[in-house]
């Protein structure tokens, strides 16, 4: 197959910006690993000391204890929130759907900067901010949408007989929901529960905004971390972007292990 000139094109673009892209995040791991890099391509000499100095300097276990924390509150709540509402969107005709499923998009659609300062004046004006349950509840916002989003093409796969059968047959409701709704909707529920995770994991604007000296996670230290005030090492930094890098690749990794995104662009489109 022959590649006309504009695929060249776009092609030699993608390659630039893949290059750059791997250039950027190279330099900062051979910073984090290098002893002293003030001219030439390379480091003078190699060293791993800089993560315990900044796992230390910017008291990441506490830092990483609040992040997973942070991370499984809110998947948790917006699996427990979120599921329920997908199924009355997905069973149940009323007055004004339309109008509730809009406002269950806009936080998703809407850049979270633009509604998280006055979430943050409310959370601050009832003492919630700068706690761990203002970080949960700020990112709970746009989770729970999230995973309404995601669960609700799931519901509408099921076909209601089986619902309706399982009652003529004498099942209770709890029944119906632990033995036939549950296990088809576990697959929807992992993959919402892990794409949520990924989402708070990186959420900065929300958790930036509401979260205080003992509820930052690792996106707001390390922002912090580059921008307070005082003098800091250029290599513990880019030590502390490092494992934050790495722990994204990860969970994206686990993500895309068990979600398709093709497949749930469609579920979502259908």
């Amino acid at each position: 197959m022959t590649l006309r000139p504009g695929d060249w094109l776009v092609w030699a673009a993608l390659a630039v910006f893949f290059l750059a892209v791997l250039g950027v995040i190279g330099a900062v791991v051979v910073n984090s690993l290098g002893r002293t890099w003030f001219k030439g391509w390379a480091p003078h000499g190699y060293t791993t000391s800089w993560y315990s100095k900044a796992w230390s300097e910017f008291n990441l276990g506490q830092v990483m204890r609040v992040t997973i924390e942070v991370s499984f509150l809110v998947v948790a709540l917006s699996l427990l929130l979120g599921v329920p509402a997908s199924y009355a969107l997905a069973r149940r005709d009323f007055p004004g759907k339309k109008i509730v499923n809009t406002l269950f998009v806009l936080p998703i659609l809407v850049p979270p900067i633009a509604y998280g300062i006055p979430l943050a004046t409310v959370l601050y004006k009832f003492h919630l901010a700068g706690t761990l349950t203002g970080v949960v509840l700020a990112n709970l916002v746009p989770s729970i949408p999230f995973v309404i989003f995601t669960m609700t093409p799931f519901i509408e796969q099921i076909d209601p007989r089986l619902e309706a059968a399982a009652r003529m047959c004498g099942a209770s409701t709890r029944s119906v929901l632990t033995r036939i709704l549950a296990p088809l909707l576990l697959p929807g529920m992992l993959a919402a529960g892990i794409l949520v995770l990924v989402r708070t994991f990186g959420m900065f604007e929300l958790t930036f905004l509401t979260s205080g000296p003992d509820s930052q996670t690792l996106i707001v230290a390390l922002f912090s971390a580059v921008f307070s005030a005082g003098i800091r090492s250029p290599q513990s930094i880019d030590a502390m972007a490092v494992i934050y890098t790495a722990s994204m690749a990860v969970l994206l990794l686990i993500a895309l292990r068990f979600v398709n995104p093709t497949q749930l662009v469609a579920r979502n489109s259908n």
